[in-house]
């Protein structure tokens, strides 16, 4: 298969070149400066050139903040880029795996995870704009894409929470965590590893939503503990806080942990446990080296 990654400078875009590499597929991977995918010329150039049999799309607008008060912007990238890719791959009879988020629910869920029909209702900027990238998807590419949701990413490029605990770990002698927004530490490398499973079986028979995250359910609170645990320091350094002590322009999700149910349907297993995942992913994520703190 020939694959063609966008947003491959990201920390899931890269993850997903090195999977699809390690794995011997040819693979073309194209950061933001290589390919815009809000521009329709550039969009379909790039797919005339590499001829790909199926699309990875990793490029969004993820500046959650930022998008309540740039929604056109992060519309243009998580709606528009979307549709203009689904569009060229019905154009270049290439198949479409597109990356979205746990931000399309409400987060106000309290009994279980969300299933992949749950009806969706996001809060933020943010939500709204990646909702309607999944819409554009189905919309123009109808039984050739698939939508990998995912959500608290982490991973050996690029920041992220767990890379900056290992940060405040050697800087802080204690530290505030909020314990009152529950969701499922993903890390980024097993999500790349789902995305490398689906895109051969996507068809037919196996298209439309997956939820890509590793089971289980933590707090934020919870997952700096576990963090520093494993690095064999004193978890009893993390305190627990709540949202109200960190406020934030676009509203967290109290609860926003996924359920599996689609893999099973397509053979394959739920994903492994998020302990299990970080456990495997801490010593990778710290050769990397530390962050600096940010002022």
């Amino acid at each position: 298969m020939r694959w063609l990654v966008t947003g491959a400078g990201g920390m899931l875009g890269r993850d997903v070149v090195e999977e699809l590499t390690r794995r011997g597929g040819s693979v073309v991977g194209l950061d933001r400066a290589a390919l815009d995918i809000t521009r329709p010329d550039a969009v379909d150039a790039a797919l005339r050139e590499h001829t790909p049999d199926l699309v990875v799309n990793c490029a969004a607008y993820t500046a959650v903040d930022d998008a309540e008060t740039d929604e056109a912007r992060a519309l243009e990238v998580n709606g528009l880029g979307p549709r203009l890719l689904a569009r060229a791959c019905a154009a270049h009879d290439a198949r479409l795996v597109h990356v979205s988020t746990d931000y399309v629910f409400s987060g106000q869920a309290r009994t279980a995870p969300y299933p992949e029909d749950h009806p969706t209702g996001p809060r933020t900027a943010y939500g709204r704009t990646k909702l309607a990238g999944e819409q554009a998807v189905l919309e123009e590419l109808p039984g050739a894409s698939a939508i990998v949701r995912t959500a608290w990413l982490y991973g050996e490029h690029g920041t992220s929470f767990v890379r900056t605990m290992i940060d405040l770990e050697a800087r802080r002698d204690t530290l505030d965590v909020v314990d009152d927004q529950r969701g499922q530490p993903t890390w980024s490398a097993d999500v790349a590893e789902r995305i490398a499973d689906l895109g051969p079986r996507l068809g037919p028979d196996a298209h439309g939503v997956f939820h890509a995250t590793n089971c289980g359910e933590a707090t934020w609170y919870e997952l700096a503990r576990e963090v520093f645990s494993l690095l064999g320091a004193d978890p009893d350094r993390v305190r627990p806080t709540s949202s109200a002590a960190f406020p934030r322009p676009a509203p967290r999700p109290a609860y926003s942990a996924l359920a599996h149910g689609r893999w099973q349907e397509i053979g394959l297993p739920r994903p492994r446990e998020w302990r299990s995942a970080l456990h495997e992913a801490l010593p990778r994520i710290r050769k990397e080296g530390p962050l600096r703190e940010t002022p």
